[in-house]
């Protein structure tokens, strides 16, 4: 089965996640802990990863079956196609998320435009591109799973 990935109503995602996996279909709401401020407290939540979307995974013949759940609006399509999230890319996010926070990353000179292998935390054996050196840090783009990361130097 394919992991297709859901849009939904703005901060529905844990909702329709759950009501997904309550009829029997899997979905799957990477979350992370924030720590938020109000006026008289702090308080770490659980929010989720993505704004707005989920993974689902379902038979091609069965998509139509998430819209029964209220909040799911539409499938995100990719080149006019249903976009399909490879299982290696949802298994990389989980890990990532059950990761501890803090990684130790070794730099070997890199310059803007180099194509390197991350050879440590949740992103290992992935490739990416250095974007930009900073005086604290790089930026990293994760061209196969479409995100950029930032990573500390020593």
């Amino acid at each position: 089965m394919n992991w297709y990935v859901v849009y939904t109503k703005p901060k529905w995602e844990k909702k329709v996640a759950e009501r997904l996996n309550e009829i029997g279909i899997i979905a799957y709401c990477p979350l992370m802990t924030k720590l938020s401020q109000w006026s008289d407290r702090k308080k770490k939540i659980q929010v989720p990863m993505f704004n707005s979307y989920i993974f689902v995974q379902i038979e091609e013949k069965q998509r139509n079956v998430i819209f029964e759940v209220p909040g799911a609006i539409r499938y995100l399509f990719w080149l006019g196609k249903p976009a399909i999230v490879k299982e290696k890319e949802i298994k990389i996010i989980q890990d990532w998320l059950n990761e501890p926070n803090v990684f130790e990353v070794v730099v070997d000179k890199w310059q803007q435009g180099d194509k390197i292998i991350l050879e440590s935390g949740p992103f290992l054996a992935q490739s990416a591109i250095v974007k930009e050196i900073k005086q604290n840090h790089y930026i990293l783009i994760l061209e196969s799973l479409g995100c950029i990361l930032k990573v500390k130097k020593k």
